[in-house]
């Protein structure tokens, strides 16, 4: 006969999971960067796709990786304009499967643009993009006002 234990606490071994917090930190993250919260690009809905993009920081430069699989360096555009750096560009449809039946078809084609806010003023001057397999890497240069400095204190 099976008997059911109430109130009965699950034992945890070791550590917490926090995985699940930060599941949720990068799940609000895309709701606010999108309009509409990553359903348009995870659905094909309205035919729009966006890059996956990292952004970090360190003294000196703000680094932003995308993944543009597939696209030639000319078919990618890089601007800055009032502390936002855009990325777009159109990955287009491969005309040699134009006749062939398709089966499946899961690799986003069209327009994109990626707008992301910087998290500090930068020298557009000195800015340098590179693409290698795949993946767009922009190293921006702080400007100088926007570099912390260190302020010595003097005792009189």
């Amino acid at each position: 006969m099976n008997t059911l234990a109430r109130n009965q606490r699950q034992q945890l071994a070791g550590w917490p999971d926090y995985q699940g917090l930060f599941s949720l930190s990068n799940a609000l993250d895309s709701l606010f960067e999108s309009p509409l919260g990553g359903l348009a690009e995870a659905s094909g809905f309205l035919g729009v796709w966006s890059p996956r993009v990292n952004l970090h920081e360190d003294k000196d430069n703000v680094y932003v990786t995308a993944e543009l699989p597939g696209l030639k360096v000319s078919e990618i555009a890089l601007s800055i304009e009032n502390g936002t750096l855009s990325i777009g560009g159109e990955r287009k449809f491969d005309e040699k499967h134009r006749d062939a039946k398709a089966y499946r078809t899961e690799r986003f084609v069209g327009k994109f643009q990626r707008l992301i806010t910087l998290p500090a003023s930068v020298d557009a001057t000195k800015v340098v993009a590179q693409y290698k397999d795949g993946v767009l890497s922009v190293t921006l240069p702080k400007a100088e006002e926007a570099r912390r400095k260190q302020i010595e204190v003097k005792v009189n």
